[in-house]
């Protein structure tokens, strides 16, 4: 056996576990529905608040907020958002809505950042404070600036919650793929992070891994409470798998898809993708430079080598190449369907996991020049380090 031989069998047999035995990822199988007869009565439903940090945002809140503010939830339900010094004008356009809202909708103007905090979470942890600071509510729904629900979303989210016990339920949000960019590598980004983070497993209360989507967590107050309040993640940059962690530890948490939230961020160009991923992708091989040649080399060998090997090297590498390839090819389908993209794209996979290496070394790169972590004008990754 040659060493293409080997490294053939290797892309082989790695598909072989992450198809049988990595959380069935690739199905797509988790999902959370929201279509009014599968809703049972809980009785007296809970008293909900969403909470949204939002920095200049002022674009996605008559989008956002307006379908929030529209749920058809029979349970009291209100919403604070915390304008995290914006200077667009992001809290002129929410008090407008919130003028005209049925709901009630608390606008907070919020602190300086402090040290040692992420933006994001020094937001929530402000508008938790408020939301809880006189009828504190049974569930936060954590929300984004940038996502819309299904008018009867939060009623399937505190149904399903409810109904199994869970301290957290998550769903990660649809993305756009309308521009040929988000085509392209929006739908590799879901497969990706589910490939990291299987659903199963993070829906089951005997796995230890735990993730969770930050457009979209209902948590429940007494679970947050009980593992130390949002201040206990508060230097995370990735804020949302941190919580999921978190929150496992008191309870169940659960994980998902759903066509009922939905990002409406939009992606036209590939640099907006690339400093999307760029942002976080180091931080998530916590910053070490061994696992982001661990990472590089892996690609390289599950993703680019079996494509490379089918059209170029001898028998057997190439039919081993090629059977992983397929296998590769088939995984993907799922996704594809869920985002109702052309099975074809599957043939891309091997070139679009290759820009997503350049992503993160693009990331590992801004983070060693002191720009990791950038987002709305804030540097953060030397927080997320702490």
């Amino acid at each position: 056996m040659t060493a293409v031989d080997l490294i053939a069998a290797i892309g082989l047999v790695a598909w072989i576990y992450l198809l049988l035995l990595n959380g069935g990822f690739w199905l797509t199988s988790e999902r959370e529905e929201f279509e009014r007869g599968k809703f049972s009565d809980p009785g007296t439903w809970p008293r909900v608040t969403a909470v949204i940090p939002a920095r200049n945002e002022a674009d996605m809140l008559p989008l956002s907020l307006t379908s929030l503010v529209a749920q058809d939830y029979p349970g009291e339900f209100s919403i604070v958002l915390v304008d995290d010094q914006s200077t667009d004008g992001t809290a002129e356009i929410a008090r407008k809505i919130a003028a005209s809202s049925t709901k009630e909708v608390t606008i907070i103007d919020g602190a300086p950042l402090p040290a040692a905090w992420t933006g994001k979470v020094w937001a929530m942890h402000q508008g938790i404070a408020a939301a809880t600071s006189s009828k504190a509510p049974d569930y936060l729904l954590l929300t984004d600036a940038d996502i819309g629900y299904a008018p009867e979303m939060l009623r399937s989210l505190v149904t399903s919650s409810r109904a199994n016990g869970r301290a957290m339920t998550s769903v990660m949000a649809k993305l756009k793929c309308e521009s040929w960019a988000e085509r392209a590598l929006v739908p590799a980004f879901i497969f990706f992070f589910q490939m990291l983070y299987p659903f199963r497993w993070v829906n089951s209360k005997t796995a230890a891994t735990a993730a969770a989507a930050g457009g979209c967590m209902l948590v429940e107050r007494a679970a947050l409470e009980r593992a130390g309040g949002i201040a206990a993640i508060r230097g995370a940059l990735i804020d949302d798998c941190a919580l999921g962690k978190l929150l496992k530890k008191q309870g169940p948490i659960w994980l998902g898809l759903s066509n009922g939230v939905i990002s409406l961020r939009v992606y036209p160009a590939f640099d907006d993708i690339r400093r999307m991923v760029a942002r976080s992708a180091y931080a998530q091989l916590y910053y070490s430079p061994a696992l982001l040649l661990g990472t590089v080399v892996g690609m390289g060998l599950i993703y680019l080598a079996p494509l490379a090997f089918a059209m170029f090297s001898n028998y057997p590498a190439n039919a081993i190449a090629a059977a992983t390839y397929a296998l590769m090819v088939i995984a993907f389908q799922p996704t594809l369907r869920f985002y109702n993209r052309s099975p074809l794209w599957g043939l891309a996979l091997p070139v679009i996991a290759t820009a997503y290496v350049g992503f993160t070394l693009d990331s590992a790169y801004q983070h060693m020049r002191g720009r990791g972590g950038l987002w709305k004008g804030r540097v953060q990754a030397e927080v997320g380090r702490q």
